[in-house]
């Protein structure tokens, strides 16, 4: 006789039954308490009690749309393809407000957050075979990229919120949670220390991260990273890893920063972050070597941008700079975290030294220049995309323009991305490619090339005339 398999329904009151069996068994030879298990035990109490009451606030974030097929290639014309991903994100305030990583949402064009309700009072076994978790859809209200973060916003309101901590009071070897959904594990928590307050993964990024050993996977990203106290020092971001699980080495963007830039999206719909004009490097021991300097350590500046408030103040690359409002600057982190949060109209004074001269620079600080990491940031892949060439297209215009080099013509199909299939690479299509003409009729916009592809019929020869790195050549193929 062939075994029936057990509905969801079947299994589910099963383990309901075995769970309320286990929890009737009366304790057998029950150890009296001590100081040491006391002391355990309210440790414990306390780690239930914020569990329960930053779980309900951490929500798992479901995503759809485009992105590159291959997750190590983020280069501008890598081939994009139709993608399911997930994350998590943090609710910062109780009429749906929602902050996540702007990667987790990258190309999205539909979002979903799944809100778990609290537990409650009664035996957390039993609540998860019994709660309903709410699914609702979201939008995107803005997003930095130069940050990694996103405001998402779900139309609810009395949710549960994870307050902001103050940055400031965040200290090396303290006790941290990280919660999130990894790998879909909706509402898990795990618990590390701050392994170092302000780390910069990357020298050629001005980004700064808190690292941390509590274990961080995949679909951690936009979780919560919080103190004892429950409230929000970070929001976890990435992990260096060989295996491709937690090794102990996670990072979370600063509070402070997320704190930021999401005021700045609520207030005007993106980041006015500040900016000096003028870049700063780490003072290394070769550095020093080369440059005859008396310390190798420090920052140097390295750039000044000509016409820039920095210039205008009499900045100079190879002045070394030691305070920022006379707090000292030892790290190229704490030098770009202190003018990123700078609004615009702000000013910082410098204390430097250019040789052996001690100056003090009064340096204004501007709007950071907002710019789009690639074409593809300008496009919506559900809505641009032409099949048919194997491509995503937008019609060229001034504000595209100004991202590209020179072009023979104000007018045309740009091409923001591949596909992922073998379609573009056919026909011979590039990142970048400007589409002028289909056959002998100019092509203005992607309206135009869209009623051209129609009125064609299947095996059909056509051309392309397009323009690439400033030259107009004709790319000749068959109509699919």
């Amino acid at each position: 006789m062939t075994p029936r398999r057990a509905t969801a329904g079947h299994s589910q009151t099963l383990l309901a039954g075995l769970l309320a069996i286990f929890c009737a068994v009366p304790a057998i030879a029950a150890v009296p308490p001590d100081h040491d298990s006391a002391l355990a035990r309210q440790m414990s109490n306390a780690f239930e009690s914020l569990a329960s009451r930053i779980s309900p606030a951490v929500v798992e974030v479901l995503v759809s749309g485009y992105d590159t097929e291959d997750e190590e290639d983020r280069s501008p014309g890598a081939p994009i393809g139709r993608q399911s991903s997930l994350g998590s994100g943090v609710i910062v305030d109780p009429s749906g407000y929602i902050v996540t990583n702007y990667h987790v949402v990258k190309g999205a064009q539909r979002v979903n957050v799944v809100i778990t309700p609290p537990a409650g009072a009664q035996s957390q076994a039993f609540a998860a075979l019994r709660v309903r978790a709410r699914t609702l859809p979201a939008k995107i209200v803005g997003f930095s990229r130069a940050a990694d973060l996103a405001v998402l916003k779900v139309d609810a309101t009395g949710l549960p919120t994870v307050p902001f901590a103050r940055y400031a009071r965040l200290r090396q070897g303290q006790l941290v949670f990280a919660v999130g959904s990894p790998e879909g594990m909706q509402n898990s928590i795990t618990m590390g220390l701050v392994s170092a307050v302000l780390r910069q993964i990357d020298p050629e990024s001005p980004m700064v991260y808190i690292q941390t050993d509590a274990a961080i996977n995949p679909g951690n990203s936009g979780g919560a990273l919080v103190d004892v106290d429950g409230n929000l020092v970070g929001l976890n971001v990435s992990i260096l890893t060989k295996s491709g699980g937690s090794e102990g080495i996670g990072f979370a963007i600063p509070g402070a920063i997320v704190e930021f830039v999401y005021r700045q999206i609520r207030q005007y719909g993106y980041v006015r972050s500040g900016d000096i004009g003028a870049d700063v490097q780490t003072i290394t021991p070769a550095l020093a070597s080369a440059l005859a300097l008396p310390s190798d350590t420090g920052v140097i500046v390295s750039d000044v941008v000509p016409g820039g408030p920095a210039a205008h103040a009499g900045l100079q690359p190879y002045d070394r700079i030691q305070t920022l409002d006379g707090t000292p600057v030892d790290s190229v982190p704490t030098f770009v975290m202190n003018i990123y949060l700078r609004k615009s109209g702000d000013s910082v004074d410098l204390g430097i030294l250019r040789g052996d001269r001690k100056m003090s620079l009064t340096v204004p600080v501007v709007e950071r220049a907002q710019g789009p990491a690639s074409i593809l940031d300008l496009a919506d892949p559900g809505k641009d995309m032409v099949a048919q060439l194997g491509i995503v297209g937008i019609d060229l215009t001034p504000k595209l323009a100004n991202l590209m080099a020179e072009q023979r013509t104000d007018s045309g199909v740009v091409v923001a991305a591949t596909t992922a299939s073998a379609r573009a690479d056919e026909i011979g299509l590039q990142y970048g490619d400007i589409i002028h003409s289909f056959d002998t009729f100019p092509v203005t916009d992607v309206d135009d090339l869209r009623a051209a592809l129609k009125r064609s019929t299947p095996g059909d020869p056509a051309v392309l005339q397009i323009e690439r790195d400033g030259r107009m050549t004709f790319l000749t193929f068959e109509i699919e």
